[in-house]
């Protein structure tokens, strides 16, 4: 199963460290942040993965090579900037191919099982009928309360009370093929038009996860990684 890791953003709220250091790679309990996303996504059978690159993206590929060591097979889509996320996904169609990808940004920490979307990634797979998305919603942080989309039936709404995106989701493929390639493209208008026909499901996760934005956080999420306790992750 196919799998991409959303990391060619500079991290401005992340410097200084990241003008030296790409952000995927700044370290939390000893390994890159970006590892622990390529660790549990082959432990889930997600073991073909596309990483998107700009900012310093030597430097994620020669620290993360072709992914044998990790039992992955990873290939670079290299975007000369940043493309946003519809933009990097849409220019990584021709290595992500046709079907069904989970897509996850490279400066998540989660326990989220994501083999417990293997599953309904080949509902998807057999299937045309909606849903054509799935995201993954979780609590909302203390700098984001006000959330994104509710949660209702197990699809996701625009009216109600509001969850925020995990930046976890299964897509359809096809929902970006007719977008340009090469191209920064938002996914929030994307978003808002499929759920609101009613293409995407959802689901509410309550475990541990750590959207890793600054200097602190990253610092919080090493000293709690290192304790061996997730009681204070920052969220």
């Amino acid at each position: 199963m196919r799998a991409m890791i959303l990391a060619a953003g500079r991290g401005e709220r992340m410097r200084p460290l990241s003008d030296v250091t790409p952000k995927p790679l700044l370290e939390a309990g000893g390994k890159p942040l970006v590892a622990w996303q390529i660790e549990r996504l082959v432990a889930a059978g997600f073991s073909e993965i596309v990483i998107n690159v700009a900012h310093r993206a030597e430097a994620i590929e020669a620290a993360l090579g072709d992914g044998s060591r990790f039992g992955a097979t990873i290939r670079y889509s290299r975007e000369p900037e940043p493309l946003d996320v519809a933009g990097g996904i849409a220019t990584a169609l021709p290595l992500l191919g046709s079907g069904v990808a989970l897509v996850v940004s490279g400066d998540l920490y989660t326990d989220y099982d994501y083999a417990s979307l293997a599953g309904r990634a080949k509902a998807f797979a057999s299937s045309t009928a909606p849903p054509h998305a799935h995201m993954v919603m979780v609590t909302n942080p203390a700098y984001h309360p006000g959330g994104d989309f509710a949660l209702r039936d197990g699809y996701l709404s625009l009216e109600g009370r509001r969850l925020t995106f995990g930046n976890i989701a299964l897509y359809r493929t096809a929902l970006f093929r007719e977008l340009p390639r090469g191209q920064k493209l938002p996914i929030l208008p994307l978003y808002l038009d499929w759920i609101a026909r009613g293409w995407v499901s959802g689901e509410h996760y309550s475990g541990t996860w750590a959207n890793v934005g600054t200097p602190a956080d990253l610092e919080q999420l090493d000293a709690a990684l290192r304790s061996s306790t997730n009681e204070t992750l920052p969220s």
